[in-house]
């Protein structure tokens, strides 16, 4: 099925169309906080205020007013997209629904009180709490490298300043000169993020630095789409791009900033452009909340994405131990409207129904060149578990890859407007 706006939407509004009960004349409204304004975030804001008919108060923390999209960002280093065209606000989730967005950084969570606190200050109650803060980095897990050396080695894994810095920086790359990626070893933001965005830096450089070279320092043996991604290399980039496995000392890579250096396993090698794309773990608040476990992510209850720490809290997207569910924008999207369903239910009696999550994830090899790779998932005891699934085959002729791409652009401009009205 090719997905567009009207389609996506759809499908979404079946999914979450029972209607809340009505509350008592005179009876305050229950308080729903949500901590994070990201494809979870915005989503649940948005479907709980929406089906409640305003019979919940809903606000929506948020420290950046204008959000932009990890998903298709590497477009715009590819320069299919323009910068704008991944940018969004919130005004329509505030005019339209009803929302109160702040726009600060929360800092506290009280769980026994029930409280949330900002850096400005404030201290919101919550009858529920929704925690949808995305990724952060592990300290030290690429040695050389720490946040501060971020504009020296871009990690680009949030989407907004890095992004537009590490096109730049692309784009001022010598005649012949490296592109290094230090990739992040498994779980983390989006599996086949990193091979796309190589996808996408070579498609720059075969067209304005034919003679410059890519290296990938890998510490995974697989990755997702690999043979998809390699088939598609070889076809549009041949010999620019070289990728280092755990066999050849992908996993034995240290950086140094400052003199624009890669040590792999002992070899030391000078580049012009390094993307440090770190190990992973939930956003910090999530721990500071106390709903982490020793991996550094939210275990959840699979039926609900109630976090297993708190039944009163829920967590979305990235930030989650979701099974065999990726992280991704879709996801966190699909997670959201079984929580939003959930946290409804919950304050105001309406129906909750048996939860079901998807998700797909395109990809962009060459102009035109789109694979994909999803699945539908159900709940079980342990885990959110995979149902069904496909994927892009190797020697697809080009109007299928064509037909691929375009249904990715239809579902950006659904699932944006799904999440932001």
């Amino acid at each position: 099925m090719t997905l567009n706006r009207r389609s996506f939407l759809g499908a979404s509004l079946a999914a979450g169309a029972a209607l809340s009960a009505p509350r008592a004349i005179g009876q305050a409204r229950p308080r729903v906080v949500i901590v994070g304004g990201g494809a979870g975030g915005a989503t649940a804001a948005r479907y709980i205020a929406k089906d409640s008919q305003g019979a919940i108060d809903v606000t929506l923390i948020e420290p950046t007013r204008t959000y932009y999209t990890c998903f298709f960002s590497n477009l715009y280093l590819g320069g299919f997209r323009d910068f704008a065209s991944i940018g969004h606000s919130y005004g329509a989730l505030a005019s339209g629904y009803g929302i109160n967005v702040l726009h600060d950084w929360v800092i506290g969570v009280d769980r026994d009180a029930r409280t949330v606190t900002t850096a400005a200050g404030h201290t919101l109650p919550y009858d529920r709490l929704i925690v949808s803060p995305g990724i952060d980095f592990v300290e030290g897990s690429v040695p050389g490298w720490d946040i501060s050396a971020q504009n020296r080695m871009p990690h680009s894994w949030k989407a907004g300043s890095q992004t537009q810095l590490l096109k730049a920086q692309i784009e001022a790359m010598p005649e012949g000169g490296v592109f290094a990626m230090v990739a992040p070893p498994d779980p983390f933001r989006c599996p086949p993020g990193p091979y796309e965005r190589v996808s996408m830096v070579a498609h720059v450089l075969k067209a304005t630095n034919p003679t410059a070279k890519i290296l990938i320092l890998d510490p995974k043996a697989s990755f997702s789409k690999q043979a998809l991604f390699e088939e598609g290399w070889q076809r549009h980039y041949a010999g620019m791009v070289d990728r280092i496995g755990p066999d050849f000392g992908g996993a034995n890579v240290s950086v140094n900033p400052e003199a624009m250096e890669v040590d792999i396993d002992g070899t030391v090698e000078k580049v012009d452009v390094c993307n440090v794309i770190p190990a992973q773990k939930a956003g910090r608040i999530a721990e500071i909340a106390g709903l982490t476990d020793d991996s550094g992510f939210c275990p959840i209850v699979p039926a609900t994405m109630q976090s297993r720490m708190d039944e009163t809290v829920f967590v979305l997207g990235d930030a989650t131990i979701a099974g065999d569910m990726p992280k991704s924008g879709f996801s966190a999207n699909s997670h959201a409207k079984v929580a939003a369903m959930q946290v409804r239910a919950a304050l105001t009696g309406s129906t909750a129904f048996p939860a079901k999550y998807s998700n797909t994830c395109w990809s962009l090899i060459d102009t035109d060149d789109g694979v994909k790779v999803g699945a539908s998932y159900a709940p079980t005891d342990e885990k959110i578990a995979k149902v069904d699934g496909f994927v892009s085959q190797t020697g697809e002729d080009a109007a299928l890859r064509k037909a691929t791409y375009e249904e990715s652009v239809g579902w950006y401009a659904g699932i944006t407007a799904d999440m932001f009205g």
